[in-house]
């Protein structure tokens, strides 16, 4: 367990065991999931592009003549198969994380309106990436498991020893590469997305640890 929590630190809501259901930790999860389903609709109601992920899944059901949910449901199970020679574990959070973040993504694009400008297309679409990037950290560090796709890339950075925002970036860049390849379609925003979350979820990462060290300093004096 200490091996992985310097790649994801611990911090003050940091759970005893994946499958914890303290206070503290489960309310940090839950909120932060929703946040980051408010941030994906952001994305999705932007119109700049699909994410990585989206794409992938567009250019698997055009080749397999599928719908696209099937196609996104097809590559979260190939995902999860990579989950064990990584030896990363399935929680709570990975259950919540399919079903907060799709609930309050469908709640959200029916409430906000579609912006109507490019600035606000821009505006939707930058707010949107902040709230699921720093989502994604702060739901990752109550370490009660991971989404299938953020399990992949946590499961990576433990493997190589490789920092959060390259690896992401990594994954996010091969992935969005791939589905416009089997004919997904790519706009400005998928590329954006695909070369920048990576990093916003990095330097979330990189200040709570900051904090949870700044803590432990104080406690110990």
């Amino acid at each position: 367990m200490k091996q992985r929590l310097t790649i994801i630190p611990a911090t003050p809501w940091t759970a005893r065991h994946i499958w914890s259901t303290e206070p503290k930790p489960l309310a940090v999860l839950l909120i932060t999931l929703v946040i980051m389903g408010v941030g994906e609709a952001l994305i999705l109601l932007s119109n700049l592009g699909s994410a990585p992920w989206t794409v992938l899944s567009q250019g698997i059901a055009l080749q397999g003549n599928f719908s696209v949910g099937w196609a996104s449901f097809i590559i979260s199970l190939v995902v999860m198969l990579f989950w064990f020679p990584l030896k990363v574990r399935l929680g709570i959070g990975t259950i919540l994380n399919v079903i907060v973040i799709a609930i309050f993504l469908g709640i959200t694009v029916a409430a906000l309106p579609p912006p109507l400008s490019s600035l606000s297309q821009f505006g939707y679409f930058l707010f949107g990436m902040i709230l699921l990037g720093s989502g994604t950290a702060f739901y990752l560090t109550c370490h009660l498991g991971a989404g299938p796709r953020d399990g992949l890339m946590v499961g990576i950075c433990h493997y190589f020893h490789w920092k959060v925002g390259k690896t992401r970036t990594i994954i996010e860049v091969s992935v969005c590469a791939l589905g416009y390849w089997l004919g997904g379609t790519v706009g400005l925003g998928t590329l954006i997305y695909a070369v920048g979350i990576g990093w916003i979820v990095q330097s979330t990462v990189m200040v709570l640890r900051y904090y949870g060290n700044r803590r432990k300093k104080d406690t110990a004096l």
